[in-house]
């Protein structure tokens, strides 16, 4: 999170995160990722590769799903949500 806010300082135009969430616990996480969000509303451009599969694509505007470093699905978060291919291979569903 301190890494975040220090980003933020400069009013960058472009904010990329790396797994925000990694070793948090529960609670942290959804902290971030809420602020993440709210970032999103405020209009900040957002570059966020997540392990959460679920909660980063609620955030996201557009998905991408990489298989061997190659895109193999991309869409509109909600849309890779619905997807039967991510909610096998990701979700457990």
């Amino acid at each position: 999170m301190l890494a975040i806010g220090r980003a933020l300082m400069s009013n960058p135009k472009l904010l990329m995160l790396d797994e925000p969430s990694l070793g948090l616990m529960p609670k942290l996480v959804d902290e971030v990722l809420e602020r993440v969000a709210k970032l999103k509303e405020l209009g900040k451009t957002i570059i966020l590769e997540e392990q959460n599969v679920r909660e980063g694509l609620e955030i996201a505007d557009r998905g991408y799903v990489l298989q061997t470093g190659r895109i193999v699905l991309q869409g509109r978060g909600e849309e890779l949500l619905q997807s039967d291919l991510v909610r096998k291979a990701f979700l457990g569903l």
